[in-house]
């Protein structure tokens, strides 16, 4: 990974190489944020927001301030933001804030202990119930929490993660899918692999499911073209809008599933450029 790792930092030490990363991260403020999430709200899209790294002051206060940023631009409601590590206490200030606000929260892989995670969501549903979680199919875990947390209304964010074996991980994603979308929750089908996202448009028609009980999460700036198409056909499509300083490890850990397919990635970077 270093290779690729150093490759995106010469490309981002030109004006014109930070000019293209920003075609995949909004910016490094939460006002980029912002004006990112109402470009495809206007576009038609539903929008969410991650953060990239640990803010400047607290984290309470970074994510109230962001939820008052939507709220100031009418933008606040149906946006769901990703809260990584953080006490109970600052999640459930988090969430309360923003169910005010008419957003959703999602906890993400941030909380890296998955049991702290899952503990973390079922303490913050008891007075929240529309807090989502984030899992990753790769983990052998994953299958199950997800029989777990299919029951009704429970919001499940299926990444793809990584795995030693891509094919293994690929059946991995496929099972906890069947599963998720078998059930009675609300899956957010969160890949930018066309393959899996066909296979996950094809199931959730075996399973009767309307467009409404489910979403197709994409990444800023990833397959675009693919995005309106998508929600072209009738698929509720939400785009997540990555921010902040962190940016070299969202891109070598978070955006790309696959070591392949983080090269092609570069080669679409340069091709922009």
């Amino acid at each position: 990974m270093q290779p690729l790792r150093d490759s995106l930092t010469l490309l981002s030490r030109s004006a014109l190489g930070r000019r293209v990363v920003h075609a995949y991260v909004a910016g490094e403020r939460v006002d980029d944020a912002v004006r990112a999430v109402g470009g495809l709200r206007a576009a038609g899209f539903a929008a969410g927001v991650e953060r990239l790294g640990e803010p400047s002051g607290s984290v309470v206060a970074e994510h109230l301030t962001l939820i008052d940023r939507l709220s100031d631009a009418g933008l606040a409601a149906g946006t769901d933001i990703t809260v990584g590590t953080c006490s109970l206490d600052e999640a459930r200030r988090i969430c309360r804030t923003a169910a005010a606000a008419g957003a959703t929260v999602t906890i993400g892989a941030d909380v890296t202990d998955v049991d702290a995670r899952l503990a973390l969501v079922a303490a913050l549903r008891a007075e929240l119930p529309g807090v989502g979680v984030e899992l990753h199919a790769a983990l052998p875990r994953t299958e199950e929490d997800c029989r777990a947390l299919a029951g009704p209304g429970s919001r499940v964010r299926l990444e793809h993660g990584t795995g030693e074996d891509a094919a293994e991980a690929d059946k991995a994603y496929v099972r906890c899918l069947k599963v998720l979308l078998g059930g009675a929750g609300h899956p957010v089908i969160a890949t930018h692999d066309p393959r899996l996202i066909e296979i996950a448009v094809a199931l959730a028609s075996r399973y009767g499911r309307a467009p409404a009980t489910y979403e197709l999460q994409l990444r800023y700036g990833v397959r675009s073209a693919e995005q309106q198409r998508l929600a072209g056909t009738g698929e509720q499509v939400r785009v997540l809008v990555p921010y902040g300083a962190a940016w070299h490890g969202y891109l070598v850990g978070r955006l790309a599933e696959r070591p392949a397919d983080l090269r092609l990635f570069l080669t679409s970077l340069v091709s922009r450029g």
